[in-house]
């Protein structure tokens, strides 16, 4: 690990940090991160080794240093969009906004149950809420930094700042902490890892050996020509024709009724994403097959059951569907808890090891000192995390169950990256609504249900670019080039303080400068609202029943006394939780068992369904390429298929930079395009 490696690698999240709420909002081009393998990064690796690189000559940056540089960007990623700022400041000021057009807000008092701190501070109104909302810049006129109010902003960043990075870094710890079980013991194979490091150069080599073969610039100019000329096409529509990469096959859907009462209409408009073709040929075929599969097999369970009049997707409790009580979260939640018991049981000789050494027990040797003092730092840095939560009014007895929940979700999500690549996942497993089923309404009380909402809504509202899965590939690609995995994790936690500093004031520029003429749906409309309007629609089921009196009365260990779990939701628990420990076992006692485990911690997350016919595909090419070419067809074939996906990220990549080149000669945004997953 160098010094310029590490200052490059600072440098690259400041500059992912700054571009990317730019870029998604402004710009509206496919989205510098959004997913956990951010186009952006990946980009630049690709572009730097092809251009840059070369030109050094003997300055040249070796592969180490390459891989300390991408760690310490990817790190930062976690921040500037659906990670964490894309709707933070959004749901700390526009509730206020809304409770001026929501009457039953007015009626209820709901925002007085959130403590003031927490959000932004409005007393001077039209100067906070009125700028941000309108906006205080003018066509071809920036506002000027100094105007906006940052006075506002100064208390619930004090609070929410620490909560957060004490979380992050306790991710970074756990990480550092499970590596050598996943990575070494296990041999998982970090097909996003792999595909990084395939494109790093030799010793002695300024560029990777992969660009000497021609079916990798076969693959590559053959997809990014689609999507440029795609691109091209949204200017001049008129000479140019639009290569189709999805496709219908509604005309069949009177032939599947039970898939389409399941809500498997998308099923039938498949798109052809080439990065996860790609990603395909790094993974078994029964891995890809499953993910293909599953999104098919749970709308027709759900078609099932809505024959029955039980819709596994709809909201039980509360009243908006994403944040509400659904049997499907808590299936999702029940497959989580199985496959992290069965990562702990297959691991229990290292983990019980690595404790012990933590705690200064004696233990085996393969509890190496890394793991150990990952481990350490984990302990300390979630307590202090679960302490924060005590101090924002959560009883600690929820507060640990709380963070217990978290560390599932992330190890699990980290688990899928690591073991199959799905680098666009997004559970929406969310601790306040996990608390919610097991407790009950009427044990947490609406002003607790609500601060458990607001807390899960900065937290995890959108998962799919998160600092664990980050830091889980990371750290293996670090291991193939022999850097230092402790150090680096070090600096990852630097970059990560960095992009915030960097990130957070520019984002809140943009959007005081260019007010609701950014603004987006999910982000300004429904992320503000949604956690409100599950208060109100449980205070008044306890109002109706005469308990919220004493729901609100309850603290500490009394909830427990009172516990009433949703029945449904428990039903769902154990179901998720049988099927992912049944599948376990029937993996490993039948050689030929089609499916794996990991479908029921997928199958029926949010945008699945947009991946599964890519999925089918990939793993119908694998399984051909090997059963009719053996393994050297396969080998020759490897090329190609990174060649697709170098393609696809470059695709989305140079279209952000004719973007950004565009706006800053014009003034005017440019025309949107998006090739993955907004």
């Amino acid at each position: 690990m160098t010094l310029r490696a590490v200052l490059l690698g600072l440098l690259g999240a400041a500059t992912v940090c700054g571009a990317s709420f730019f870029n998604d909002r402004i710009l509206r081009q496919t989205y510098l991160v959004g997913n956990n393998m951010p186009v952006s990064v990946y980009g630049s690796l690709i572009l730097f080794v092809l251009l840059l690189n070369p030109l050094l000559r003997r300055w040249h940056l070796k592969a180490g240093e390459l891989t300390v540089i991408l760690a310490l960007t990817l790190a930062a990623c976690c921040l500037p969009g659906s990670g964490l700022l894309r709707t933070f400041s959004s749901s700390l000021i526009l509730p206020y906004h809304f409770e001026k057009l929501e009457p039953a807000w007015r009626e209820q008092d709901v925002l007085s149950l959130v403590p003031k701190y927490m959000m932004a501070d409005i007393s001077n109104e039209d100067e906070v809420l009125g700028n941000f909302v309108q906006g205080m810049g003018e066509p071809g006129r920036h506002v000027s930094p100094a105007r906006v109010p940052w006075y506002a902003w100064v208390k619930p960043v004090v609070f929410w700042m620490p909560m957060v990075l004490t979380l992050w870094f306790a991710m970074i710890a756990l990480s550092v902490m499970i590596h050598r079980q996943w990575s070494r013991n296990e041999h998982l194979p970090y097909p996003i890892a792999a595909f990084a490091d395939s494109l790093l150069p030799e010793t002695g080599r300024a560029r990777p050996t992969l660009f000497g073969e021609r079916l990798f610039w076969i693959g590559t100019l053959s997809v990014l020509g689609i999507h440029l000329n795609n691109y091209l096409y949204q200017w001049f529509p008129d000479y140019l024709i639009a290569i189709p990469v999805r496709f219908s096959f509604t005309p069949l859907a009177q032939f599947f009724p039970t898939l389409i009462r399941g809500g498997g209409w998308s099923l039938l408009t498949p798109t052809i994403y080439f990065t996860v073709i790609g990603i395909c040929f790094f993974l078994p075929t029964d891995v890809s097959f499953t993910f293909g599969i599953g999104p098919v097999l749970w709308a027709l369970v759900v078609g099932i059951f809505a024959g029955y009049g039980v819709n596994l997707n709809n909201v039980i409790e509360g009243s908006y569907w994403y944040t509400g009580l659904k049997p499907r979260m808590f299936i999702l939640f029940g497959a989580n808890v199985g496959l992290f018991l069965a990562l702990l049981y297959s691991g229990r000789h290292f983990y019980l090891n690595v404790c012990r050494r933590a705690l200064g027990l004696k233990g085996d040797a393969d509890a190496d000192p890394l793991s150990v003092w990952g481990c350490r730092f984990f302990a300390f840095f979630l307590l202090l995390f679960t302490a924060h939560l005590v101090v924002a009014g959560v009883d600690w007895q929820l507060a640990v169950m709380y963070s217990g929940v978290l560390v599932i979700f992330y190890v699990v999500m980290s688990r899928i990256v690591a073991e199959a690549g799905l680098f666009h996942v997004q559970s929406n497993i969310f601790p306040c609504c996990i608390l919610w089923g097991f407790v009950g309404a009427s044990a947490l009380g609406p002003r607790m249900l609500l601060l458990l909402q607001v807390i899960s809504m900065i937290l995890v509202m959108d998962p799919r670019e998160s600092l664990m899965p980050f830091m889980a590939n990371s750290l293996k690609l670090l291991e193939m080039r022999r850097e230092k995995l402790g150090r680096v994790a070090i600096w990852c936690a630097v970059a990560v303080v960095l992009g915030l500093v960097i990130a957070l004031p520019l984002t809140l520029y943009i959007q005081y400068d260019q007010g609701s003429a950014i603004w987006e749906g999910w982000a300004e409309q429904a992320v503000p609202t949604m956690q409100f309007n599950n208060a109100i629609a449980v205070k008044r089921k306890l109002e109706a029943q005469g308990l919220q009196d004493s729901s609100m009365a309850l603290a500490g260990w009394q909830r427990l006394g009172h516990l009433a779990p949703n029945g449904t939701c428990m039903w769902g628990f154990a179901a998720g939780l049988v099927l992912v420990l049944l599948f376990s076992s029937a993996r490993l006692r039948f050689k030929r068992w089609p499916l794996h485990p990991l479908l029921f911690v997928t199958w029926c997350t949010t945008h699945i369904h947009a991946f599964a016919g890519a999925f089918l595909l990939g793993s119908l090419i694998k399984w051909g390429a090997v059963k009719y070419g053996g393994n050297r067809t396969y080998t020759r074939m490897r090329p190609l298929m990174i060649g697709l996906i170098a393609g696809e990220i470059l695709g989305a990549v140079l279209p952000s930079i004719v973007a950004a080149i565009t706006y800053a000669l014009t003034g005017e945004p440019p025309k949107a395009f998006r090739v993955l997953l907004g």
